[in-house]
C-alpha cells in the first residue's frame, strides 16, 4: 500500500486518507489519437487477469458532465466559464470515482487527466501557472501514458474516423483558421505542443501511437505491468 500524494494542496477531506491499495494509471494524448479504444482494450486485459478495474475519464461526473457536454452544443461557453467548468467535473470524479476506487484496491484507469485540461486552458489563453494551481487537488497517478502522434498523422485519422471534426476539437472558438480543417490544423499542433512541454514535468512515459494498435497495447501492458509488479 502507499500514500496518496497530491500536485498542490491536498483537500481537506483528503489530508488524513492515510494509505491506499489501488493504482492510478492516466492514458493521455489528443483527440482522435486511439485513447478510449485503448482504454477499454486494457480494462478487458485487466479484469481477465483478476484485477477489479474502474474506467473513468472527463464530462463524467454526476455534478457537471451532462451540464458541459449541453453547454458546448451551444457553442457560446467563454473561457474561464470552460476552464472551471471542467474542474468541477474534475474535482466530482477524483471525490467520486479515483479516491473511493484508490481506496477499495481498484486499478482505476483514466482516459485523459488534468494534463487535457491544462494543455488545452494554456491554449486558450489561460495563465499556466495558475491552471496548474487550479489542479492541484489532483492525485498524482501511479503511471501516466502519453499517446503521442504528430499533426498530419492526426489530421489523417480524424479524416477516415466516422467522427470527423468537431467546433471544439478544431478549436473553432479562438478562430484559428479560415475553415475547420486549418483550424483543427493549429489548434491540435498548439495542444501537442503543451503535452510535450509537460513531458518531463510530469513524467510522461511516451508511447508512439504512429503504428497499429496491437503494437501500442503491447507497449501499454508492459508499462502497466511494471507499476503492478510494485504493488
Amino acid at each position: 500500500m502507499n500514500r496518496l500524494r497530491f500536485y498542490g494542496d491536498a483537500p481537506v477531506s483528503l489530508e488524513n486518507i492515510g494509505e491506499i491499495r489501488g493504482k492510478l494509471i492516466v492514458v493521455e494524448g489528443p483527440d482522435g489519437v486511439g485513447r478510449s479504444t485503448q482504454i477499454a482494450e486494457l480494462r478487458r486485459w485487466l479484469e481477465s487477469r483478476g484485477s477489479a478495474v474502474i474506467e473513468t475519464g472527463f464530462t463524467r461526473s454526476d455534478l457537471a458532465g451532462k451540464g458541459i457536454k449541453q453547454a458546448k452544443q451551444g457553442h457560446t461557453l467563454g473561457s474561464i466559464t470552460l476552464f472551471l467548468y471542467y474542474a468541477t467535473d474534475f474535482a466530482d470524479i477524483v471525490d467520486g470515482h479515483i479516491i473511493p476506487g484508490l481506496r477499495s484496491g481498484y486499478i482505476i484507469l483514466a482516459d485523459r487527466y488534468i494534463y487535457s485540461a491544462i494543455a488545452r486552458a494554456v491554449v486558450r489563453g489561460a495563465d499556466p501557472q495558475w491552471i496548474r494551481e487550479v489542479y492541484g487537488f489532483a492525485p498524482i497517478p501511479d503511471k501516466v501514458l502519453y499517446l503521442k502522434i504528430g499533426v498530419n498523422e492526426l489530421i489523417e485519422r480524424t479524416i477516415n474516423s466516422s467522427k470527423g471534426f468537431n467546433y471544439w476539437e478544431s478549436g473553432m472558438d479562438l478562430r484559428l483558421g479560415a475553415d475547420m480543417f486549418d483550424s483543427f490544423k493549429e489548434y491540435q499542433a498548439r495542444v501537442l505542443r503543451q503535452f510535450d512541454s509537460m513531458k518531463s514535468e510530469y513524467g510522461f512515459q511516451v508511447i508512439d501511437a504512429d503504428r497499429p494498435a496491437d503494437e501500442v497495447a503491447d507497449d501499454l501492458r508492459l508499462a502497466i505491468d511494471s507499476v503492478l509488479s510494485l504493488a
